[in-house]
Formats: structure tokens, sequence, C-alpha cells
């Protein structure tokens, strides 16, 4: 077993992560403890990491914890959790714009990556069009039927055993015929198409929508949320998002929620960051 403390000096909120974590039944978070458990795949060896902060927003500081390969692991925790990305030029930035409150409310939010690339496009296919609850209800289901457990932890299934499921396998957790066949398509274009989400992180947003919505199934909405929590691309602005437009709502104080021609307007300051906007926007909400 190994353990590394990692220190840098930029403002970071791990309890925000904390809190997003949360809700799903599938994580392991503990909010007293300031700590998460974290199921990592490299190569073919899957483990728990744990991560604990040790610091504070102004002086963040965490111990992380795992069994082999500290230095893959250390990288992909890093990605994972945003600490490789400098939000101080981003909160700077937003110093001169309409959110500069906001963003002075909750400095140091970073974007909050799910664990896994293929988890994360699975996951956006089950959210589609249905209540967050039933979303963490049903993945939770999925996973605890086709994963697998370490340690208390559970993983998501591989894209192999995805492709080998049937829609009627699926229909018995309660998805829907047509949710459970992009879900296998998916996985058979990993397995017997080739697609490499790995690769996908050369690619430019422009050049990941059009590959990924070759997929039937595979539409805007999935895209741009796996873009934003598996690829966390900088960016991203949702418009059709309601969350996006009910904090607009909000900030302006409009009467009704805004236009996309009165959203272009307002977002054209805040670029190269909309993915930090739209973050700090849901977070307004709260």
């Amino acid at each position: 077993m190994w353990r590394e403390e990692i220190h840098f000096e930029d403002p970071y909120n791990f309890d925000s992560v904390l809190k997003r974590h949360k809700p799903d039944p599938l994580k392991q978070v503990d909010i007293d403890a300031r700590s998460i458990r974290v199921p990592v795949v490299i190569g073919n060896h899957s483990q728990v990491i744990d991560v604990t902060a040790i610091g504070s927003v102004n002086q963040p500081a965490f111990t992380v914890k795992g069994q082999t390969d500290k230095e893959a692991v250390i990288q992909h925790i890093s990605e994972l959790f945003q600490w490789n990305i400098s939000l101080k030029p981003i909160h700077n930035h937003f110093q001169q714009t309409d959110l500069k409150e906001i963003f002075d409310t909750y400095i140091g939010t970073p974007l909050v990556l799910d664990f896994g690339l293929f988890d994360s496009l699975i996951k956006c296919i089950i959210h589609q069009q249905i209540n967050m609850t039933f979303a963490y209800r049903l993945t939770e289901r999925f996973v605890k039927t086709y994963g697998y457990e370490i340690d208390g932890v559970w993983f998501f299934p591989p894209p192999e055993k995805v492709a080998s499921l049937t829609v009627e396998q699926l229909r018995e957790l309660q998805f829907s015929g047509r949710k459970a066949e992009y879900m296998i398509q998916i996985a058979k274009e990993i397995i017997e198409k080739g697609l490499d989400l790995q690769a996908l992180k050369m690619l430019t947003d422009e050049e990941i929508f059009h590959k990924l919505t070759q997929i039937r199934g595979v539409g805007r909405w999935t895209v741009e949320n796996f873009l934003l929590f598996g690829l966390g691309r900088p960016n991203l602005f949702p418009m059709a998002d309601i969350g996006i437009q009910n904090a607009l709502k909000k900030l302006y104080k409009l009467e009704t929620k805004p236009t996309f021609e009165e959203m272009e307007h307002y977002k054209q300051g805040w670029e190269p960051y909309l993915s930090y906007a739209s973050l700090y926007l849901w977070r307004s909400l709260e």
C-alpha cells in the first residue's frame, strides 16, 4: 500500500465536490471525514483509492491512498478532481463580469468528473429525460446487477459485459426498451467497432459531437454532459438546460426564463470558461 500527500495553492472547495457526489448511492462519501473512496481501473487492475481532504479552501491539501500503480493513479485522480486545472485565472476572469458575486460566494468550485469515461457516457444515457432520483435508482440497479464490488465500493460493468446484455435483461431493471438498446449499442461501438473513448481526449468538442452523435440514441444533450462531466471541457454552455435558465432568471431578475438570444448575449464575456459559468450558475440555485 502507498500513501501520498498532494498540496497546491489555488482555491479549491473539496466540500462542494463531496456534496455533489453524496446523493449518488453508489458513491462512498464521508462528509464529516471529508473523504471519498474512488473505484479506479488502470489497465486490467481494479482498486479502491481513498481520497481525504486535510487542508482548507485557500490551502488545499489531500492524502491519496492506494495499492499499486502509484504514479498512474495519482495522475488519474488529479484529472478526476481537476487538481491539474488552475482555478485562479478562471476566478479572476469572472471578477470583471456579472457573475462576480456568484464566483466570490462559491470560490474554488471545480468541475466534478465521473469516475470513468464509459461510466459517464452510460450515465448520460440513463439520465436522459428522467428525474435525478429515479436516474440514481436505475444506475444503482444496473451497476449492482452487472458490475462488481471491491472492498465495499462498486465498479461499473465494463463495455464487454454491457455489450453481451440483452434488452430484456435491462427491461427487468425498469429500463425502457429504447434506453436499453442505446446502452448496449454504445458498448458494442467500443467492443465491435473500435470506439476509443480515451482517444476522444485528443479531439475538439466539435469533432467529438460529430463522432458520438453518429451513435443511435446519442444527441446533443448527451454529448454536452459527456464533455462536461466525462472530459471536463472548459467552454460549454448548455442553453437548453432548465437549471441554467432558472439561474439566469434569478440573476437578472427576469419575469420569465431568458430566450436563447438573451442567453447568447449574457454569455459573451464568459468565454473561454463557459463550463464554469454553467457550474456556478447551477450552484447559485442551491
